[in-house]
């Protein structure tokens, strides 16, 4: 008989192809025995997820990120898609999101910053365009920026909690109130995609926006 569950690893990450004619409620406790019975094999370990075999919901989704999650050691960084269309979707929506935020609470950009440029803003601000080497972004609030950020940021310069989001980063500096990147990250590519920097236990964390990300918005 055909498994329902089929798990396949790479240095890149993990996909998992799913039976598209099991019910769903069966499908995630086949995939809670599949991963609680491979939980050594994998250990303790981070990793991006591509899900295929199947459409999906986001609510779907997130259940069998949960029934990994519960079953196993591993930590669901972000889902991929491999949908070039769902990806364009789900870009357009954060950004209309983010705008709307903005619109609300700070300030809006638009062009992007070049080597030598300074923006200052007494509030949150979205920039729509890139932040490239040389140039400096410095906020009270938070700092959106719908393209890749190479520059130096500063968001919270007048403390408090703050956020720094970008489609891509690679930044020269990012600092958020008084925490900042080590000088070893300097140029250093943060990740795939989407990504937010925020401040937790007194250090910069770095994570790759998930879907979820739209509901979790609401506190910029």
């Amino acid at each position: 008989m055909q498994s329902s569950v089929v798990i396949k690893g790479s240095k890149a990450g993990m996909t998992v192809i799913l039976n598209p004619d099991v019910p769903f409620e069966q499908l995630i406790e086949d995939i809670g025995k599949k991963f609680r019975e491979s939980s050594r094999f994998w250990g303790s370990i981070q990793m991006t997820l591509t899900l295929e075999g199947r459409t999906l919901t986001p609510s779907e989704e997130f259940q069998i990120v949960d029934a990994i999650t519960a079953n196993s050691q591993i930590d669901i960084l972000c889902i991929l898609d491999t949908d070039a269309n769902r990806i364009a979707k789900c870009e357009k929506a954060l950004t209309e999101r983010l705008m709307e935020l903005s619109s609300q609470t700070g300030q809006f950009y638009k062009g992007s910053l070049q080597k030598g440029d300074v923006l200052e803003s007494e509030a949150s601000i979205v920039i729509i365009g890139d932040v490239c080497h040389g140039a400096r972004v410095i906020a009270k609030g938070n700092v959106i920026v719908l393209g890749v950020l190479n520059g130096t940021v500063h968001a919270g310069a007048a403390g408090g909690n703050a956020v720094i989001v970008a489609f891509d980063m690679a930044p020269t500096q990012l600092r958020i109130a008084d925490y900042c990147t080590r000088a070893e990250e300097k140029g250093k590519r943060l990740g795939r995609g989407p990504i937010i920097v925020s401040v937790e236990e007194d250090s910069l964390v770095v994570r790759p926006i998930k879907k979820s990300f739209l509901n979790y918005l609401n506190f910029i």
